[in-house]
C-alpha cells in the first residue's frame, strides 16, 4: 500500500472532520491544538500560527513513521497547501486533495460573515476530488 497524504479542505461546516475521521488513519487538524485535556475547544486567534505549525509537525511525524495521514483544515488559499505538498514529496507520499462542499452547522461558531469572506477568497486546487 502506497504512503498517502490526504488533505481535506472546505469551509467551516462542510464535513471535513467527519470525512477525515471516517478514513481510519491518523488525522490532524489545526483545531485540535485548541482542545484542552477535558475535550473542550478554546479557540485563540493569537495562537493560530502555532496551531498550524503543530498540525504540520504531527503530519511530518506520521509520514516519517511510514503512516499514511489525513489533514482536515480549511486550506482556502493554495499557498496553505504548499507546505503539505512539500512534505508529501519529501517522504514519497501520494498527495490526495479532497474538497468538501456540504453545508452543516459549523461546530466552532464561525460567523456567516467570516464564512462568506473565506468563500470569496477560495482558490481551487487542480485535480482535487469533490466530496
Amino acid at each position: 500500500m502506497r504512503l498517502t497524504l490526504t488533505l481535506i479542505r472546505g469551509l467551516p461546516g462542510s464535513g471535513k472532520s467527519t470525512l477525515a475521521r471516517s478514513m481510519g488513519i491518523p488525522h490532524y487538524e489545526a483545531d485540535m491544538y485548541f482542545i484542552d485535556n477535558q475535550g473542550c475547544y478554546h479557540f485563540r486567534p493569537d495562537k493560530l500560527e502555532q496551531a498550524h505549525h503543530w498540525c504540520r509537525q504531527q503530519t511530518q511525524q506520521s509520514l516519517a513513521r511510514g503512516e499514511s495521514v489525513v489533514v482536515a483544515n480549511t486550506f482556502v488559499r493554495r499557498w496553505e497547501i504548499a507546505p503539505y505538498a512539500k512534505l508529501a514529496k519529501r517522504f514519497g507520499a501520494q498527495l490526495d486533495v479532497i474538497e468538501c462542499h456540504e453545508q452543516y452547522p459549523n461546530i466552532h461558531g464561525v460567523s456567516d460573515k467570516t464564512i462568506q469572506s473565506m468563500k470569496k477568497r477560495w482558490q481551487s486546487w487542480p485535480n482535487a476530488r469533490q466530496s
